[in-house]
């Protein structure tokens, strides 16, 4: 299974597969990946955005944090990227 960064959507390596320490970043826009919207729970459709139940609530969901539920995930959900889209669209279309 490949796993993408949320921010720039390159691959990152195997090596995040095994164990996400809170200081790993994306080598390639230095992004936090142990942080919510790189984790499987992380969910924009839901209340507080998280799927588990129990975690504590996280406003900051691009920052590196603590949460005991955090499993490494696929770095965010398909709404986030079809919203990026669509507010890329609109800029466009009303660009000068």
């Amino acid at each position: 299974m490949s796993f993408q960064c949320y921010k720039c959507g390159k691959p990152l390596s195997n090596t995040f597969t095994v164990m996400v320490r809170r200081s790993d970043s994306c080598p390639h826009c230095m992004a936090d990946i142990r942080c919510c919207k790189m984790c499987q729970f992380y969910d924009a459709k839901v209340y507080n955005e998280c799927r588990e139940p129990n975690a504590d609530r996280l406003t900051e969901k691009e920052k590196a944090n603590f949460c005991d539920y955090y499993k490494f995930g696929s770095g965010g959900s398909d709404a986030d990227k079809q919203r990026q889209d669509a507010l890329a669209k609109a800029a466009a279309l009303f660009k000068k």
